[in-house]
């Protein structure tokens, strides 16, 4: 059976993954899917997720009854860090099983599920647990982000390697051409780079381009 939840991750916490997420949900739409995004862990908030309503605005649904449900946002701490740390300044653990609760229940109810991380790969979720134990425990497909800005390619070479090593299943690269640069000789360059890294390295894996939302700010 075709799994139908992929992790997605990327280089940083600024690579663009909410604005990569929503984009990719919208295109799967479009091709008669019926898809919902969910944000595992949201930090910075309280009492929702600042990157679910991204998502719904560039998805065009406006907020789905899953998100009033909480399904798509289990758990939110209130500072803007790591979780590990989120968790210990709002004194109250994480909660695995009511994350896995809410991704099953997505799961059941759509055809896919995309789980946005926080941050990139190596984030620590607890003081010993990273969010690529968490995928590989999972073994959940990952969606991976990445851009074309200074430093991206040993972002993303790194990122690779630690993939690789864990046996993870690399199913989609996402290169984010948001937001606009004016010089675009390294996103260029590092695009035409990781396409022939992945062809070689990871040959089964997926590679697509995000470009940019003009109108994004009219979206939000």
């Amino acid at each position: 059976m075709k799994p139908n939840i992929y992790f997605i991750s990327g280089i940083d916490t600024d690579a663009g993954k909410s604005y990569c997420t929503a984009w990719y949900a919208k295109q799967l739409s479009r091709n008669g899917q019926r898809v919902i995004t969910q944000k595992f862990i949201q930090t910075g908030n309280t009492g929702h997720s600042e990157d679910i309503d991204l998502h719904r605005r560039i998805m065009g649904t406006g907020y789905l009854p899953e998100d009033n449900e909480g399904l798509t946002m289990p758990e939110i701490f209130s500072y803007p860090c790591s979780p590990h740390l989120a968790a210990r300044i709002d004194n109250r653990p994480i909660d695995f099983d009511k994350i896995e609760n809410a991704t099953q229940e997505l799961a059941r109810r759509y055809d896919t599920v995309l789980v946005e991380g926080a941050g990139g790969l190596m984030v620590p979720l607890t003081g010993e647990y990273l969010t690529i134990d968490y995928i590989a425990d999972k073994n959940y497909p990952l969606i991976f982000v990445t851009s074309g800005k200074l430093g991206s390619i040993n972002h993303t070479l790194l990122s690779l390697e630690a993939i690789g090593h864990r046996g993870i299943t690399l199913d989609t690269v996402l290169y984010n051409l948001y937001p606009t640069v004016e010089d675009k000789t390294i996103q260029n360059d590092t695009m035409q780079y990781i396409r022939e890294y992945l062809s070689r390295h990871f040959p089964g894996t997926k590679f697509e381009v995000v470009p940019e939302i003009n109108n994004l700010h009219q979206t939000m």
